[in-house]
């Protein structure tokens, strides 16, 4: 037996037990866009543990040299009491200690909107980056809405420096907090609903999940459940229903690939 055929069964040995596509710990909450509800920024707050959980706010996406504690008024406004915004553009500093350690003691992240494309400049391939992972390893709650939404999975559309109508671009590879996942926002308001298969056609085992504006989904290992005002856009070219949507109160398995049917 070669080496490929034991690669194989080891990745089916995960698929039968499960975790593959989500975290193992702690809590995503990604975000399409737009002006959210209280309903979905509450979320994260009790993802995080409460108003008094430490949570940074991370605006690096939007492209400022520096940013103003106000920038995380729109949690602090919910009753959230520990809330620091947290930037840097700079690779050797987002590997320092002094930077990194408040994000090892974080109980919940923040990403903001923006480009992504400044995510992966400033924090990939760093110890910023690796500790994200340990907040939920911590049973944190990672966040995020448009290009905080985006960065969350794992083949990143709209990453070009040019601009975000390039679909496939310069900056590829998002954080992957969802494996084989890729996630594009604001699919209806901007008029985005036929974009996710222009890249599936490329990436065709790639789960494509488009979010609305208002609209989000609560990640919890390989399941989640939809919060918000407008509509969850799925792309599956794997199946016989390769595109569908989901409305407030579904839920999917990102393993199996279907929707979660209530129980009578």
């Amino acid at each position: 037996m070669n080496k490929y055929f034991f690669l194989l069964l080891f990745l089916f040995s995960l698929r039968l037990n499960g975790q593959i596509v989500g975290p193992e710990k702690g809590t995503l909450i990604i975000a399409g866009g737009g002006k959210l509800s209280d309903t979905i920024l509450m979320n994260f707050i009790a993802a995080a543990g409460g108003v008094e959980a430490p949570i940074l706010v991370i605006p690096t996406a939007l492209g400022l040299t520096t940013y103003e504690e106000k920038e995380g008024d729109f949690l602090r406004r919910l009753g959230a009491k520990n809330v620091k915004v947290w930037h840097t553009d700079n690779k050797s500093m987002a590997d320092s200690d002094s930077f990194v350690n408040p994000i090892r003691n974080a109980k919940g992240i923040w990403f903001t909107g923006g480009r992504q494309w400044r995510l992966v400049d400033s924090y990939a391939g760093t110890a910023s980056e690796k500790a994200f992972w340990e907040v939920l390893e911590n049973d944190g709650v990672i966040g995020g809405t448009s290009a905080g939404a985006s960065i969350q999975g794992d083949y990143l559309i709209r990453g070009d420096t040019k601009n975000n109508a390039i679909l496939m671009g310069d900056h590829e590879k998002g954080f992957s907090f969802l494996k084989n996942v890729i996630i594009d926002q604001h699919v209806l308001a901007r008029n985005r609903s036929f974009d996710l298969p222009k890249v599936l056609e490329k990436l065709p085992t790639s789960l494509g999940i488009g979010l609305d504006e208002n609209t989000a989904i609560v990640v919890k290992k390989d399941t989640f459940r939809v919060i918000g005002d407008s509509y969850v856009l799925i792309y599956d070219k794997s199946t016989e229903h390769p595109f569908y949507f989901l409305k407030k109160g579904d839920k999917y398995d990102l393993q199996k690939r279907q929707v979660i049917t209530p129980k009578n």
